[in-house]
């Protein structure tokens, strides 16, 4: 697939069937993910895949919004940074995350983004347990390592329509002598 097709194909996408991702398409995304930049060449990203459909499930209850259609996705990778490697762990890992969803479109898959990271379980009580602390208590998240977020990836029939045009003078701005 072409690069500017990709970026055209993504799209968040919360509907998946139950088809496993292979463990070969997993590895392939995942050494398309570590290739991401990072801060003077951190690698402070850390990825944890889960593929258990339990597991996953279970993870769908780190939020009471935003994170129910992990029970229906086969696979989720959180993506984590190492926060003794550098201060800049979390835009570290949401350039990994980006990047692995692209991978994910060139493999011919779907994936949804779901924020870990400042994000408490109940919306109603900011201040209480975070998804974070939640995920901890069954999932083995490496000591020194933060999660960013966790990525659902699977296949789907479901094709959002394409995103409505944007006129770049809504966002961008100019400095030049031309």
């Amino acid at each position: 697939m072409e690069f500017q097709q990709v970026i055209d194909s993504r799209r968040s996408v919360r509907k998946f069937n139950d088809t496993p991702v292979p463990r070969e398409v997993i590895d392939r995304l995942i050494r398309t993910t570590l290739t991401a930049p990072s801060s003077r060449n951190c690698r402070s990203t850390r990825l944890l895949v889960v593929d258990d459909a339990d597991t996953v499930h279970r993870m769908a209850d780190m939020r009471d919004y935003g994170s129910g259609f992990l029970k229906g996705a086969p696979l989720a990778i959180i993506v984590m940074g190492d926060t003794s490697k550098s201060d800049m762990w979390s835009v570290n890992a949401a350039i990994s995350a980006t990047l692995l969803q692209l991978a994910c479109v060139d493999a011919g898959l779907q994936s949804c983004w779901v924020q870990i990271d400042g994000r408490p379980r109940l919306k109603n009580a900011p201040e209480g347990e975070q998804a974070a602390d939640y995920l901890r208590t069954f999932l083995p998240l490496p000591e020194g390592c933060a999660p960013l977020c966790a990525i659902a990836i699977g296949y789907s029939d479901f094709h959002p329509a394409a995103l409505p045009p944007l006129d770049p003078s809504d966002c961008v701005d100019y400095l030049s002598e031309r």
